[in-house]
């Protein structure tokens, strides 16, 4: 299934072949109407969904050209992400070989979503692109084996790790550079675990004012989405609704030689295969 949010008031819809259905418009008593309500009781929320999405009424049916997409994911409680976690990613920014995953944290004031501007401010200059797999949970997760791991999955995201490399690098502790405002654009959809079928297996595309950037494959992760969450339950509890950013593959322009980085004006397009395509403009 594949999950929306809708401007202005980031309610819940359900994209489908016949159009984006308006949950709240729908009238059903049992359906959540807000991403939030549906993480809260995936179990039977996405069971009152799904009915809803073949019973729906056309008055809540709305045309996808005619509507504007929020973050997919709005209130994620916590923000976790992965460094260094592509192996040729790894390789052109001249670090070695993660010997255990590398997490570090953004905030909710880096959540985007499809459209939105992000601003660049003047406190920095080396600003950066990265697509990435998101993870978004659905149950509680504490030290969960890498076997059981993907069960307390609820679905995935596109999403754009966007970064100042000069402040990233400014000291060992990466936060700064990563948690600007909206620095974080997750969507268009979240599309439930059982639609995407093995995270190992997706392509990743990045494109900077058309041209393709970043052209790699989940398969290259040193750590899979599995390892990743088994690891990281082991020192938090992982909640529904918490979000894991797990890593971007080679081809950002830290690695590049000459590095041109990112200024406003820019479009910035990334896509995950079967989680699509978003765009955004970089803005001062």
């Amino acid at each position: 299934m594949k999950l929306v949010t809708l401007h202005p008031d980031l309610r819940l819809g359900i994209q489908t072949d016949a159009g984006i259905i308006d949950v709240a418009a729908a009238g059903h008593s049992a359906a959540p109407t807000t991403i939030d309500a549906l993480l809260a009781d995936s179990d039977s929320g996405l069971a009152a969904l799904r009915e809803l999405a073949v019973s729906a009424p056309a008055s809540a049916l709305l045309a996808a050209n005619g509507v504007s997409f929020g973050p997919c994911v709005p209130n994620p409680g916590k923000i976790l992400c992965v460094g260094l976690n592509y192996a040729r990613h790894a390789a052109e920014s001249g670090a070695a070989t993660p010997a255990t995953p590398v997490l570090f944290s953004k905030f909710n004031n880096t959540i985007a979503g499809p459209g939105d501007s992000i601003p660049l401010p003047t406190s920095a200059e080396q600003y950066d692109y990265e697509v990435e797999l998101v993870v978004v949970m659905g149950k509680r997760a504490r030290d969960v084996s890498v076997e059981a791991a993907l069960g307390t999955v609820f679905g995935y995201c596109t999403g754009n790790d966007v970064s100042a490399r000069d402040l990233q690098m400014r000291t060992s502790q990466w936060l700064l550079g990563k948690t600007l405002d909206k620095f974080m654009p997750i969507g268009p959809y979240l599309v439930t675990a059982d639609e995407v079928g093995d995270p190992q297996a997706l392509d990743l595309k990045c494109w900077l004012n058309g041209e393709l950037c970043q052209n790699s494959n989940t398969s290259d992760m040193i750590f899979s989405v599995a390892e990743i969450i088994s690891y990281t339950s082991r020192y938090m509890t992982l909640e529904a609704g918490d979000i894991i950013s797990t890593g971007t593959p080679s081809g950002v322009i830290l690695g590049m030689n000459p590095k041109v980085w990112m200024k406003p004006g820019d479009e910035v397009t990334v896509e995950v295969e079967k989680l699509g395509k978003m765009s955004n403009k970089l803005t001062r």
